[in-house]
């Protein structure tokens, strides 16, 4: 006698009832949506968070360059895919670290704004103790005064409170400047509604600036008229996780000019997944660690100094060469990606932050 056929809600196809999944597109065959059904194929799906994931945790942390030499060989159902494994673990540290970014950027914000208020008190004492207070307030209802001021700043870039009292005392009355311009002129050109382009040109902006120029100048003055220097933080750090996206296929190059024998470049880059999972991983450790206790700088050291004998040790399961070649390799690797890389393109996140945060 034949079972019972029922159909499938996925293909629409008939199958046996005693089947548990159908035979055609695989979906389980009585697959009821409840909570944790939702969130468990979220997790699994997106993530490929299954009974592969806890057999690749091991290894990667325990066994280092061995994921990557049997993904290579052919091993690559039974181990997570190495770029979402990497995927996963840089989810997890970003959303760990941001923790630790977000009470910056407000420390950040906070010093940058009180830093930039102790800069216009000091200016308006320097101002009143030049100035007497009553004598200033009768000159400057003269439209003469307000004449020569205005003229001034238009043709000279002299500070509006800087003319003030070089006209009324004769006494000369020192610049202040804040990140690397003369607050005064921006403040006096800003007063009297002057242009932004000779605003920018009073901060030194060059009278016929590249695009980039202008940029940079316009970016240094929203920043110190909105002064929130945690917005800049915080778009700097916003812009690590895009970098690491570059930075991993530049170390599968360094590891390609070193073992240029030793396979293809997709072999290179299955195991610098793996490895900058290991290093994100530990950070991940890390950042946990210091959430429930202080940790010992030394400790900090320690954890630093394990992440090169842990590429040591990779570099010489992965491509099979002998130990102290293995050992050079690994030091020509940390070191020209630590002094050359890592540097230039914290500076050039540092100048992509600035000029669109």
């Amino acid at each position: 006698m034949l079972d019972k056929q029922i159909t499938c809600k996925n293909c629409e196809k008939k199958f046996e009832s005693n089947f548990q999944f159908c035979p055609y597109c695989g979906q389980k065959a009585n697959d009821e949506l409840t909570l944790g059904v939702l969130f468990y194929n979220t997790i699994s799906n997106y993530f490929s968070f299954d009974a592969r994931f806890f057999k690749s945790f091991i290894p990667l942390m325990v066994k280092p360059g061995y994921l990557a030499k049997r993904f290579i060989e052919g091993k690559r159902l039974l181990y997570i895919h190495p770029a979402q494994v990497y995927l996963f673990i840089s989810v997890v540290f970003f959303f760990l670290f941001s923790f630790i970014s977000r009470d910056q950027v407000e420390s950040m914000d906070k010093n940058f704004k009180e830093t930039m208020h102790k800069a216009d008190v000091i200016d308006s004492l320097d101002v009143k103790d030049s100035i007497d207070s009553l004598e200033t307030k009768e000159i400057a209802e003269s439209n003469k005064l307000k004449n020569v001021v205005t003229g001034v700043v238009e043709k000279e870039g002299i500070g509006a409170s800087d003319t003030l009292v070089n006209s009324i005392t004769g006494k000369k009355v020192e610049p202040k400047t804040v990140l690397g311009f003369n607050k005064r002129i921006v403040d006096s050109l800003t007063n009297i509604g002057a242009e932004e382009d000779r605003i920018l040109e009073a901060m030194g902006m060059s009278e016929d600036p590249s695009a980039f120029q202008h940029k940079l100048y316009s970016q240094l003055l929203k920043l110190y008229r909105q002064r929130n220097g945690g917005a800049l933080v915080q778009a700097f750090y916003d812009s690590i996780p895009l970098a690491m996206f570059i930075l991993l296929p530049i170390f599968a190059v360094i590891l390609k000019l070193l073992f240029y024998k030793r396979g293809s470049f997709s072999h290179h880059l299955v195991f610098t997944f793996y490895f900058f999972a290991f290093l994100f991983m530990v950070f991940s450790l890390l950042i946990i660690a210091e959430f429930l206790v202080e940790v010992p700088g030394f400790i900090v050291t320690l954890l630093m100094l394990s992440t090169f004998f842990y590429l040591f040790l990779a570099v010489k399961r992965f491509y099979g060469q002998g130990w102290g070649i293995s050992f050079f390799k690994a030091n020509i690797v940390a070191f020209t990606f630590l002094l050359f890389v890592l540097p230039l393109a914290a500076i050039i996140v540092g100048i992509g932050a600035f000029m669109f945060y």
